[in-house]
């Protein structure tokens, strides 16, 4: 097992990482809005959510990025930008 972990690399560690704290701070905030049984704070929580997720979002594709940008060209990169902007831009409206 522990020679797994080494072989694992430490951008990804950090991308899965991420990603954990994430679904941890929902479902958090899933038992305050049900322990909290208001509707307002529900929409506040809700709110803050609104925040955390395309931040943990863009953290994590920066750091795939940068961890891949020996093997990828720079139309490429222009390209996945692109894309993740329009994601950010269809999730907003």
């Amino acid at each position: 097992m522990k020679t797994w972990f080494y072989t694992v690399e430490m951008t990804l560690l950090v991308m899965v990482g991420l990603r954990v704290i994430s679904g941890l701070i929902e479902l958090t905030v899933a038992g305050l809005i049900l322990k909290f049984n208001s509707i307002e704070k529900a929409v506040a929580l809700n709110a803050m959510l609104a925040i955390i997720g395309p931040t943990i979002f863009i953290t994590s594709i920066a750091l795939g990025l940068i961890g891949m940008s020996d093997k990828l060209s720079a139309s490429k990169f222009i390209f996945i930008g692109a894309g993740v902007l329009l994601i950010l831009i269809g999730i907003r409206k």
